[in-house]
């Protein structure tokens, strides 16, 4: 059974950083792709950033380019997001995914951007 488990979301304010986990298991995890994927209140999902399986490739949306970093510890089957300079528009739902041929999720985890 595959299994995403996020983790490190919280209550930040402007310009503090936070680190996202996400913990895989039930599949060969350095095989797949994996994404952070995030949805903000009233708003649609929106991709925030990716990584290739060997996690020598690396792929950001624009909104977070530079401020965020993904990166992943195939040892250990967990993927993390690196969250700097966070600005309330940053402010979600947070969700890993697993790009396998069926694309399964995470159950998310709350960030939260407020002074």
């Amino acid at each position: 059974e595959v299994q995403l488990v996020e983790s490190g979301g919280g209550l930040v304010q402007p310009g503090n950083s936070l680190r996202l986990s996400c913990a895989a298991s039930g599949f060969t995890f350095r095989a797949y792709d994996m994404s952070w994927v995030r949805q903000a209140p009233g708003k649609g999902p929106e991709w925030v950033s990716a990584i290739d399986g060997g996690g020598g490739s690396t792929y950001y949306a624009d909104s977070v380019k530079g401020r965020f970093t993904i990166s992943r510890d195939n040892a250990k089957n967990t993927v993390y997001l690196q969250m700097n300079s966070l600005k309330p528009e940053d402010t979600a739902v947070y969700y890993c995914a697993a790009e396998t041929p069926r694309r399964y999720w995470g159950q998310g985890t709350q960030v939260t951007v407020s002074s």
